[in-house]
Parts: structure tokens; C-alpha cells; sequence
């Protein structure tokens, strides 16, 4: 198994070739899974955590990022199963 120092002498590398020029480091990998890749599909925070070898579910909470596209989707989410069960009276 690659140690975490090795895996970012390989990203540097890769990010060279590519011409990016942002460092990019193994730990930001984590985040991107767990905002861009699990959250954003749904996946709950606690599996999430189990995922990423958290223990404490506000460790995986540090690496959620919620996005403004996933509150606007769970907002459309929320109102389309509750559009007809709840009525003011008029």
C-alpha cells in the first residue's frame, strides 16, 4: 500500500502533467468523495461515515460540505411528497 506522502509525490506529478496548477493533496480527494461524490447522490451522512472510518459521526461532518444544489433538491424533494397533506384553511 502507498503511504499518504507517496500519494501526494504522485498527484504533484500528475497535476504537472496536467498543467494544474493548484496543489492537490490526497486529503482532498476525501472531501471530494464525500460532498461531490456520496453526498450529492444521496447517500445518508451515517454510511457516509462508516465509509470514510469515522468513528464519530462529527468527524464525517467536518468533510460534508452540503452544496446549494443538494439543499435545492432536497427542498424539491420534501415539497413534492408533502404537496398534497397538508392544506391551510381558507
Amino acid at each position: 500500500m502507498l503511504s499518504c506522502g507517496r500519494l501526494n509525490k504522485n498527484l504533484k506529478i500528475i497535476a504537472r502533467l496536467c498543467s494544474i496548477e493548484r496543489t492537490l493533496i490526497f486529503h482532498m480527494g476525501r472531501h471530494t468523495y464525500a460532498t461531490e461524490i456520496c453526498l450529492s447522490q444521496g447517500v445518508p451522512i451515517e454510511s457516509l461515515s462508516r465509509m470514510l472510518g469515522h468513528r464519530d459521526l462529527r468527524s464525517t461532518q467536518i468533510y460534508a460540505k452540503i452544496t446549494n444544489h443538494k439543499i435545492a433538491e432536497d427542498m424539491q424533494r420534501v415539497e413534492s411528497r408533502i404537496k398534497n397533506k397538508f392544506q391551510l384553511p381558507v
